[in-house]
């Protein structure tokens, strides 16, 4: 038989459909692949193998019975930000401990109802504050891709997954999952999916509900998937979306069928380029990927324009004090009170400290330390209004740009996957990450990565693109003409499964 792990979504979708295997036994090929992969490449923090036995014998049910729901029996990873409902969700922090939610997630309830199976909880940087999934609490998430040294060999250096869904980003590519849950805040499912030759959409803010998601930064999350092809992230994010009462920022319209608009292709379509995102010391091979994917529009009968977006070189300041303003007061409640890690001191602010100190790691006390001091007296005005004033400068920027393009090209990182240790040291480095990404949370907008092609040490490299406010469908159409340009990108040697 067919590796059953290696299909796309669409393609075991299809095979369910033709009844060429069981939901059950894609469901076992992968949890046999998982107890294999996990130990080298630390993608699941939680598996829950009975949990998607279970699933997947009802779906077998259900395509037996010929009422087979749109994601009918196939197999996903759960970032361990969404709450699943008496299943242990930490947000990968130790101040959240042994946490089992009551509650389902709103995405993940939506994603359940249409019949995937959850194989377990996905690791990711803590509370999603991280380029590079180092920050967890279960240790860092190791990259399928290996760097090619000079004599062609793979190396051994163990390179990042991206972040903050780098559990995500690492299991589609390696094949633990057909696709995956993410979030993005700044960024954290487009960087990482370009750093796995991963597909990832970040939707407009408000397509999907957060209600159940662990809060980073309120303003600025947003729910997406990771998949291995353009019309998997279609298929997952057509499930996944919907209008929720429980949250007050779900926008109330309706969600399109983004898989019907792939193959349209891109014929009279405005594509931007904006001169900003041309920064001062580019590597040679990523201008040369965004070169790659402004001829392939071009060839296939998209027009292309040069646009500015001025106020881009203010957004990653702007965003790292908005970004952390907003975790500051979201994590307020994790006090070792109501539930998660108590740590008990001498008196109630002793219990506070020990509690706080002890369950969040180095870059979330960094950050809610930063959060805090842009929110206090006298910083305010001068920090975080400042900042949100920046943030309405740069969504009226695109805005006016919509009036000339249909949507804006650009690399999606500025280098190529690093390995561990290489940027930690260096806060400001690993935020540099972000550089491409961040003005798309900033604004609101739908962004999304595809891979473009890879780096000189044969690792991938993604392109970005973003849309108009709730015109997913652009982007899906436009990154399957990319897709189909640059082939898919799969990585050369399963290391990982062979001890």
């Amino acid at each position: 038989m067919t590796d059953l792990t290696k299909l796309t979504m669409a393609e075991a979708r299809d095979g369910l459909a033709k009844k060429t295997f069981t939901a059950l036994e894609l469901t076992d090929a992968f949890i046999t692949a998982i107890e294999k992969a996990n130990p080298a490449l630390n993608a699941y923090v939680l598996q829950t193998p009975e949990h998607a036995r279970v699933q997947a014998k009802d779906s077998d049910k259900r395509i037996a019975a010929g009422s087979a729901r749109p994601l009918e029996g196939l197999p996903i990873g759960n970032k361990d930000l969404f709450c699943t409902r008496g299943i242990r969700t930490t947000a990968c922090s130790n101040i959240l401990g042994e946490f089992h939610p009551t509650y389902e997630s709103t995405v993940g309830q939506n994603l359940w109802d249409a019949g995937a199976v959850m194989l377990g909880k996905l690791n990711n940087d803590e509370f999603a504050m991280g380029s590079s999934n180092e920050t967890s609490a279960f240790g860092n998430v190791v990259s399928p891709w290996r760097r090619k040294g000079k004599d062609g060999k793979l190396s051994t250096d163990k390179l990042v997954p991206g972040g903050s869904s780098g559990g995500s980003s690492a299991a589609v590519a390696a094949g633990l999952c057909l696709a995956a849950t993410a979030t993005d805040t700044g960024g954290s499912i487009r960087q990482p999916a370009a750093l796995t030759g991963t597909v990832g959409i970040k939707p407009t803010y408000g397509r999907c509900s957060r209600w159940g998601i662990v809060a980073f930064a309120s303003s600025l999350d947003q729910a997406g998937p990771i998949g291995k092809t353009v019309r998997d992230a279609a298929i997952m994010l057509k499930a996944m979306a919907s209008h929720d009462l429980k949250d007050t920022t779900s926008v109330d319209a309706p969600v399109p069928d983004y898989e019907a608009v792939l193959g349209k292709g891109v014929k009279g379509l405005r594509v931007g380029i904006p001169r900003e995102y041309r920064v001062e010391g580019m590597s040679p091979e990523i201008q040369k990927l965004w070169d790659d994917g402004i001829a392939w529009l071009k060839s296939a009968g998209a027009t292309i324009h040069d646009i500015s977006l001025p106020h881009t070189k203010y957004a990653l300041p702007a965003y790292y004090i908005v970004a952390p303003a907003e975790c500051s007061s979201n994590l307020a409640r994790y006090d070792g009170v109501r539930y998660g890690l108590r740590v008990n001191g001498d008196n109630l602010i002793d219990t506070y400290e020990n509690t706080r100190h002890q369950g969040f790691g180095k870059e979330v006390r960094r950050r809610i330390l930063i959060g805090t001091y842009v929110l206090s007296a006298g910083y305010y005005d001068a920090y975080y209004l400042k900042a949100q004033k920046v943030r309405t400068l740069i969504k009226r920027d695109f805005d006016e740009a919509w009036n000339k393009v249909d949507v804006v090209l650009t690399p999606t990182t500025p280098s190529p996957a690093f390995a561990f240790g290489e940027k930690t040291g260096d806060p400001l480095a690993m935020y540099l990450e972000d550089i491409f990404t961040v003005t798309v949370n900033m604004a609101g907008l739908p962004g999304m990565s595809v891979p473009g092609g890879l780096s000189s040490e044969g690792t991938p490299l993604g392109l970005q693109l973003i849309g108009k406010p709730f015109d997913e469908e652009t982007l899906f159409r436009t990154a399957q003409v990319i897709e189909d340009a640059a082939g898919r990108l799969s990585v050369p040697d399963a290391w990982w499964m062979k001890g």
